[in-house]
């Protein structure tokens, strides 16, 4: 990733300026949400290692293997957060994550676990809700209006 590039996990930030600090160690995430960013962007970039560091030492996998990932991962959206500030000890963070398999866009819906360990937080684990692809259609019928967002019937537009 180009150093002055937005950072994918949708900050507006500049990588340089945002999850790169995290990545090289230089700094530790203040809060669950700026470490779920910053994992969103290690994915992203394939950085294992720094996924591995950020993973609670009892539920971390002893590596992680990049090479069957055929996702383009695009953006990050935060959905909520409860607790995992500055001042708490354990948090959840509820997010979508936006990639591309075959120029198809995909959504990852999941619910992250988070805990501060010696004032460094960790991730836990993670629930998820929904794996699909945007707009999908779901077997709704042709007279019905189309998953797509376009206003038209579905035998009019994506059928």
């Amino acid at each position: 990733m180009n150093l002055s590039t937005t950072c994918l996990c949708t900050s507006e930030l500049e990588y340089a300026q945002c999850c790169q600090p995290y990545h090289l160690g230089v700094k530790i995430a203040a809060t669950a949400e700026i470490l779920m960013r910053s994992r969103f962007t290690a994915y992203a970039l394939h950085n294992s290692e720094y996924l591995i560091q950020t993973w609670d030492k009892n539920q971390r996998p002893k590596t992680i293997d990049f090479s069957k990932d055929e996702a383009e991962w695009q953006r990050l959206e935060i959905l909520n957060t409860k607790k995992g500030c500055i001042n708490d000890t354990r948090g959840l963070v509820t997010f979508k994550a936006y990639y591309l398999i075959d120029d198809v866009e995909h959504v990852l819906h999941e619910i992250s676990r988070f805990k501060k360990i010696a004032g460094k937080w960790l991730y836990l684990d993670g629930v998820v809700k929904a794996v699909s692809a945007v707009n999908q259609t779901q077997n709704q019928g042709k007279n019905a209006i189309c998953a797509c967002g376009s206003g038209k019937k579905f035998k009019r537009c994506c059928a």
